[in-house]
């Protein structure tokens, strides 16, 4: 099979597509045994910057599971380590800052992001597309919001405030944040695509904290830069708890909007609006429960995604690190077999 003739990609597309095609958030690791023994003992972002490691994981559940996409192994923080930011992902916590940028002079800290600052991504990159053969491979970036949050707040925060005090009260310098970050992720972005990536998704992980006024003011105009300069492939746009803002997400450039668990597809179709395809959204939390729970879920999942324009089976948000591997065997299994 050619590439271009891919389901995912032709879903992307809003093309017709013989099969649901499904890939999910997080299968690169977390649940899989044989993640867990590559990684033992290898901090996450060596993991991050070794391009064997890179592709074995990147592989991992495409083996496993026959996912109709391979989803990059890296992390959203990379790009900002590598123009020399000082981090570290602590297991259990996330990213966590050293120096929290709440003033002009932590901004000017952050230089643009250059190709040869993150050679292990280009040469993963190669190495994954030849493994994969028909198989897309996904690149993504975090969004500007999401790593403003981690930058100003110094780590994950539960109601970011130093984040909407800066935007709020400082909006020069966070407008001038915000653009010095939209540079570097159109740089990673284009880094990525550039060595072969099929598609991308711009993570927003954090910005459901925001009011959808907010984000036309201090977060859609970046958005909409980075899905302009990165035209040449789908691309998909996801943030979680975003229900209120899927309209706005609409609007932002991208050819396929994630959709989390707390809306379903239809209403989310009729929120994002026509000429995209949707992506998601079973709450991850069911393949906890047994399979009996599952299966109905996904089906009715599956059968109001028909609403979509196209469709892309997904969770609502990462697998979770103690699902059964077998659950997910299962689920790709069903949804291939949804027509």
């Amino acid at each position: 099979m050619n590439l271009a003739d891919s389901a995912f990609l032709r879903a992307c597309r809003r093309q017709p597509v013989d099969h649901t095609p499904v890939w999910y958030m997080r299968q690169a690791g977390r649940s899989l045994p044989e993640y867990l023994k590559v990684r033992e003992g290898v901090p996450m972002l060596t993991a991050c910057a070794t391009p064997d490691l890179i592709v074995e994981i990147t592989m991992q559940p495409v083996r496993r599971y026959g996912v109709d996409a391979a989803i990059f192994f890296s992390d959203i923080v990379v790009p900002l380590k590598a123009i020399g930011v000082d981090l570290d992902i602590k297991p259990g916590v996330g990213p966590v800052i050293a120096d929290p940028i709440r003033d002009r002079a932590g901004l000017e800290a952050l230089r643009p992001l250059e190709p040869g600052d993150v050679p292990y991504v280009s040469e993963a990159i190669t190495s994954l597309v030849g493994e994969l053969g028909a198989t897309p491979l996904i690149g993504f970036a975090g969004a500007p919001f999401t790593l403003a949050s981690y930058l100003i707040e110094g780590g994950p925060s539960k109601n970011h405030d130093h984040t909407k005090a800066m935007m709020y009260g400082e909006p020069a310098l966070w407008h001038a944040l915000m653009d010095r970050l939209t540079g570097i992720v159109i740089e990673h972005l284009r880094v990525q695509i550039d060595a072969g990536a099929s598609a991308i998704q711009l993570f927003d992980s954090w910005v459901g904290a925001v009011a959808p006024d907010d984000y036309r003011e201090f977060v859609l105009p970046y958005t909409e830069r980075i899905f302009a300069a990165v035209p040449d492939v789908p691309r998909i746009h996801f943030g979680v708890g975003t229900g209120e803002l899927l309209g706005v997400l609409g609007e932002a450039g991208a050819d396929v909007v994630g959709v989390d668990w707390r809306v379903p597809l239809d209403e989310a179709a009729r929120r994002v609006g026509p000429g995209k395809a949707l992506q998601g959204n079973l709450d991850p939390a069911i393949l906890l429960a047994p399979w009996e729970a599952v299966e109905p879920r996904a089906r009715r999942v599956l059968e109001i995604g028909r609403s979509a324009e196209g469709h892309v089976f997904n969770l609502g948000h990462g697998v979770l690190p103690n699902t059964d591997p077998d659950q997910l065997r299962r689920l790709t299994d069903l949804v291939h077999s949804f027509r």
